[in-house]
Protein backbone atom coordinates (compact mmCIF):
# COMPACT_ATOMS: atom_id res chain seq x y z
CA UNK A 1 0.00 0.00 0.00
CA UNK A 2 1.49 3.42 -0.94
CA UNK A 3 2.36 5.78 1.88
CA UNK A 4 -0.35 8.34 2.60
CA UNK A 5 1.21 11.75 3.19
CA UNK A 6 -0.45 14.26 5.46
CA UNK A 7 -1.23 17.54 3.74
CA UNK A 8 0.41 20.52 5.42
CA UNK A 9 0.09 24.00 3.97
CA UNK A 10 3.04 26.38 3.89
CA UNK A 11 2.31 29.73 5.57
CA UNK A 12 5.77 31.32 5.37
CA UNK A 13 8.53 30.90 2.83
CA UNK A 14 11.60 32.69 1.50
CA UNK A 15 12.33 33.44 -2.16
CA UNK A 16 16.02 33.63 -3.07
CA UNK A 17 18.07 34.31 -6.19
CA UNK A 18 21.75 34.62 -7.09
CA UNK A 19 23.57 37.89 -7.73
CA UNK A 20 27.05 38.86 -9.00
CA UNK A 21 26.94 35.95 -11.42
CA UNK A 22 29.37 37.76 -13.68
CA UNK A 23 33.07 38.35 -14.06
CA UNK A 24 34.89 41.25 -15.71
CA UNK A 25 33.30 42.05 -19.06
CA UNK A 26 30.97 39.04 -18.83
CA UNK A 27 27.75 40.36 -17.30
CA UNK A 28 24.37 38.87 -16.46
CA UNK A 29 22.03 41.69 -17.37
CA UNK A 30 18.94 39.82 -16.14
CA UNK A 31 19.90 39.14 -12.54
CA UNK A 32 18.63 42.40 -11.03
CA UNK A 33 15.16 41.92 -12.54
CA UNK A 34 14.20 39.48 -9.77
CA UNK A 35 15.20 41.77 -6.91
CA UNK A 36 11.75 43.29 -6.48
CA UNK A 37 10.28 39.85 -5.76
CA UNK A 38 12.84 37.97 -3.63
CA UNK A 39 13.35 38.22 0.11
CA UNK A 40 17.00 37.09 0.09
CA UNK A 41 19.93 37.08 -2.32
CA UNK A 42 23.07 34.99 -2.68
CA UNK A 43 26.08 37.04 -3.74
CA UNK A 44 28.85 35.20 -5.58
CA UNK A 45 32.19 35.37 -3.82
CA UNK A 46 34.66 35.51 -6.70
CA UNK A 47 35.52 31.84 -7.15
CA UNK A 48 32.90 30.50 -9.57
CA UNK A 49 31.74 34.02 -10.49
CA UNK A 50 31.88 37.59 -9.25
CA UNK A 51 34.69 40.14 -9.16
CA UNK A 52 35.18 42.90 -6.55
CA UNK A 53 33.31 45.59 -8.51
CA UNK A 54 30.43 43.24 -9.35
CA UNK A 55 30.19 42.07 -5.73
CA UNK A 56 30.11 45.67 -4.48
CA UNK A 57 27.39 46.58 -6.98
CA UNK A 58 25.31 43.54 -5.99
CA UNK A 59 25.71 44.36 -2.30
CA UNK A 60 24.49 47.93 -2.79
CA UNK A 61 21.56 46.78 -4.96
CA UNK A 62 20.54 44.34 -2.23
CA UNK A 63 20.80 47.08 0.38
CA UNK A 64 18.63 49.36 -1.76
CA UNK A 65 15.95 46.66 -2.00
CA UNK A 66 16.22 45.76 1.72
CA UNK A 67 16.61 42.03 1.17
CA UNK A 68 18.58 39.55 3.27
CA UNK A 69 22.12 38.98 2.01
CA UNK A 70 24.00 35.69 1.81
CA UNK A 71 27.28 34.36 0.43
CA UNK A 72 27.08 32.20 -2.70
CA UNK A 73 30.08 29.87 -2.38
CA UNK A 74 31.50 27.55 -5.01
CA UNK A 75 34.56 25.69 -6.17
CA UNK A 76 37.51 27.73 -7.45
CA UNK A 77 36.52 27.18 -11.08
CA UNK A 78 35.87 30.44 -12.88
CA UNK A 79 36.37 28.82 -16.28
CA UNK A 80 33.74 26.17 -15.61
CA UNK A 81 31.40 28.48 -13.67
CA UNK A 82 31.69 26.14 -10.68
CA UNK A 83 29.83 23.34 -12.43
CA UNK A 84 32.74 20.89 -12.32
CA UNK A 85 33.28 18.76 -9.18
CA UNK A 86 36.55 19.19 -7.32
CA UNK A 87 37.96 16.67 -4.84
CA UNK A 88 39.17 18.39 -1.69
CA UNK A 89 40.32 17.28 1.73
CA UNK A 90 38.11 18.47 4.56
CA UNK A 91 40.59 21.13 5.70
CA UNK A 92 40.87 22.39 2.11
CA UNK A 93 37.10 22.60 1.77
CA UNK A 94 36.88 24.42 5.09
CA UNK A 95 39.46 26.99 3.96
CA UNK A 96 37.61 27.45 0.66
CA UNK A 97 34.33 28.15 2.45
CA UNK A 98 35.77 30.42 5.14
CA UNK A 99 37.69 32.46 2.55
CA UNK A 100 34.58 33.15 0.47
CA UNK A 101 32.24 33.82 3.38
CA UNK A 102 34.85 36.15 4.87
CA UNK A 103 35.02 38.14 1.65
CA UNK A 104 31.26 38.77 1.57
CA UNK A 105 31.24 39.50 5.31
CA UNK A 106 33.88 42.20 4.78
CA UNK A 107 31.96 43.76 1.91
CA UNK A 108 28.81 43.77 4.03
CA UNK A 109 30.58 45.38 7.00
CA UNK A 110 31.99 48.10 4.76
CA UNK A 111 28.47 49.14 3.79
CA UNK A 112 26.78 48.79 7.17
CA UNK A 113 25.26 45.39 6.43
CA UNK A 114 25.59 41.82 7.64
CA UNK A 115 25.13 38.50 5.91
CA UNK A 116 22.53 36.03 7.09
CA UNK A 117 23.10 32.83 5.12
CA UNK A 118 25.41 30.80 2.90
CA UNK A 119 24.35 28.87 -0.21
CA UNK A 120 26.57 26.50 -2.25
CA UNK A 121 26.64 26.76 -6.04
CA UNK A 122 26.80 24.32 -8.94
CA UNK A 123 28.83 21.17 -8.32
CA UNK A 124 29.24 22.08 -4.66
CA UNK A 125 25.45 22.32 -4.30
CA UNK A 126 24.98 18.95 -5.97
CA UNK A 127 27.52 17.28 -3.67
CA UNK A 128 25.97 18.94 -0.62
CA UNK A 129 22.63 17.36 -1.46
CA UNK A 130 24.03 13.87 -2.01
CA UNK A 131 26.97 13.44 0.39
CA UNK A 132 26.40 13.78 4.14
CA UNK A 133 30.12 13.99 4.98
CA UNK A 134 30.72 16.69 2.38
CA UNK A 135 27.68 18.68 3.48
CA UNK A 136 28.73 18.37 7.11
CA UNK A 137 32.15 19.84 6.27
CA UNK A 138 30.49 22.84 4.62
CA UNK A 139 28.18 23.35 7.59
CA UNK A 140 31.06 23.22 10.08
CA UNK A 141 33.02 25.77 8.07
CA UNK A 142 30.00 28.09 7.91
CA UNK A 143 29.51 27.80 11.66
CA UNK A 144 33.15 28.76 12.24
CA UNK A 145 32.45 32.02 10.42
CA UNK A 146 29.39 32.71 12.57
CA UNK A 147 27.04 30.47 14.51
CA UNK A 148 24.16 32.72 13.43
CA UNK A 149 24.50 32.00 9.72
CA UNK A 150 21.84 29.88 8.03
CA UNK A 151 22.99 27.07 5.73
CA UNK A 152 20.88 27.13 2.56
CA UNK A 153 21.09 23.59 1.18
CA UNK A 154 19.06 21.19 -1.00
CA UNK A 155 15.81 19.94 0.50
CA UNK A 156 15.93 16.41 1.92
CA UNK A 157 17.12 14.16 4.72
CA UNK A 158 20.81 15.00 4.31
CA UNK A 159 20.29 18.71 4.96
CA UNK A 160 18.00 18.00 7.93
CA UNK A 161 20.50 15.56 9.44
CA UNK A 162 23.41 17.94 8.90
CA UNK A 163 21.54 20.69 10.72
CA UNK A 164 21.00 18.46 13.75
CA UNK A 165 24.49 16.95 13.62
CA UNK A 166 26.40 20.24 13.39
CA UNK A 167 23.83 22.20 15.40
CA UNK A 168 23.47 24.84 12.72
CA UNK A 169 20.33 26.44 11.39
CA UNK A 170 19.47 25.13 7.93
CA UNK A 171 17.03 26.27 5.27
CA UNK A 172 15.86 23.49 3.01
CA UNK A 173 15.71 24.76 -0.53
CA UNK A 174 13.65 23.63 -3.52
CA UNK A 175 13.94 24.72 -7.16
CA UNK A 176 10.66 24.51 -9.05
CA UNK A 177 12.30 23.68 -12.38
CA UNK A 178 14.26 20.69 -11.06
CA UNK A 179 13.12 17.06 -11.21
CA UNK A 180 13.34 15.27 -7.86
CA UNK A 181 13.86 11.63 -6.95
CA UNK A 182 11.57 10.11 -4.29
CA UNK A 183 14.23 10.87 -1.61
CA UNK A 184 14.27 14.52 -2.83
CA UNK A 185 17.73 14.37 -4.33
CA UNK A 186 17.75 16.09 -7.72
CA UNK A 187 17.66 13.99 -10.88
CA UNK A 188 20.31 15.85 -12.86
CA UNK A 189 19.79 13.63 -15.91
CA UNK A 190 16.56 15.49 -16.65
CA UNK A 191 16.71 18.99 -18.23
CA UNK A 192 15.20 21.83 -16.25
CA UNK A 193 11.47 22.36 -16.79
CA UNK A 194 10.88 25.94 -17.95
CA UNK A 195 7.14 25.69 -18.63
CA UNK A 196 5.82 28.34 -16.26
CA UNK A 197 2.25 27.03 -16.38
CA UNK A 198 3.38 23.67 -14.99
CA UNK A 199 5.82 25.28 -12.55
CA UNK A 200 3.15 27.49 -11.01
CA UNK A 201 0.83 24.49 -10.66
CA UNK A 202 3.68 22.72 -8.87
CA UNK A 203 4.22 25.75 -6.65
CA UNK A 204 0.55 25.96 -5.73
CA UNK A 205 0.50 22.26 -4.86
CA UNK A 206 3.61 22.68 -2.71
CA UNK A 207 2.08 25.61 -0.82
CA UNK A 208 -1.15 23.70 -0.13
CA UNK A 209 0.33 20.31 0.75
CA UNK A 210 4.13 20.56 1.32
CA UNK A 211 4.42 17.85 -1.35
CA UNK A 212 5.93 17.61 -4.81
CA UNK A 213 5.54 15.04 -7.57
CA UNK A 214 8.71 12.98 -7.96
CA UNK A 215 10.22 11.37 -11.06
CA UNK A 216 8.54 8.02 -10.36
CA UNK A 217 5.08 9.55 -10.47
CA UNK A 218 4.64 9.46 -6.71
CA UNK A 219 4.56 12.27 -4.16
CA UNK A 220 7.31 13.27 -1.74
CA UNK A 221 6.89 15.38 1.39
CA UNK A 222 9.14 18.45 1.16
CA UNK A 223 9.75 20.53 4.28
CA UNK A 224 10.75 23.59 2.30
CA UNK A 225 11.98 26.86 3.83
CA UNK A 226 13.10 28.67 0.70
CA UNK A 227 12.50 28.57 -3.05
CA UNK A 228 15.39 29.27 -5.39
CA UNK A 229 14.51 31.25 -8.49
CA UNK A 230 17.04 31.04 -11.29
CA UNK A 231 17.77 34.17 -13.29
CA UNK A 232 19.18 32.36 -16.32
CA UNK A 233 15.94 31.67 -18.22
CA UNK A 234 14.08 34.19 -20.35
CA UNK A 235 10.84 33.50 -18.45
CA UNK A 236 12.42 33.61 -14.95
CA UNK A 237 10.97 37.04 -14.20
CA UNK A 238 7.47 35.97 -15.21
CA UNK A 239 7.72 32.88 -12.99
CA UNK A 240 8.64 34.75 -9.82
CA UNK A 241 6.05 37.44 -10.55
CA UNK A 242 3.37 34.78 -10.75
CA UNK A 243 4.63 33.01 -7.62
CA UNK A 244 4.54 36.27 -5.65
CA UNK A 245 0.80 36.50 -6.33
CA UNK A 246 0.23 33.47 -4.09
CA UNK A 247 2.40 34.29 -1.07
CA UNK A 248 4.52 37.17 0.18
CA UNK A 249 8.03 35.86 0.84
CA UNK A 250 10.07 36.67 3.95
CA UNK A 251 13.71 35.96 4.91
CA UNK A 252 14.33 32.73 6.82
CA UNK A 253 15.70 34.48 9.91
CA UNK A 254 12.68 36.78 10.05
CA UNK A 255 10.30 33.83 9.72
CA UNK A 256 12.04 32.03 12.57
CA UNK A 257 12.14 35.14 14.75
CA UNK A 258 8.45 35.67 14.14
CA UNK A 259 7.69 32.06 15.09
CA UNK A 260 9.66 32.45 18.32
CA UNK A 261 7.79 35.61 19.30
CA UNK A 262 10.74 37.98 18.95
CA UNK A 263 9.01 40.05 16.26
CA UNK A 264 5.39 40.62 15.27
Amino acid sequence: MPEILEKKSIKNIDFNCDLAQAYGVYKNIQEYELLDYVSSVNISCGFHAGDPVTIKEAMLKAKEKNVAIGAHIGFNDIQGFGYRPVELKEDELEALVVYQVGAIMSFAKAYGLSIEHVRPHGAMYKMAGEDFTFSTAIARAIKKCSEWLVYYAPVGDITAKVGDYVNIQVAQELSLEKTYNPDLTIDYSVPDNTDNYNLIKRFQHLLHTSQIRNNLGGTSFAEVNTIHFSNKYKNSLDLIQQASNYIKPAPVNYINAKASGWVD
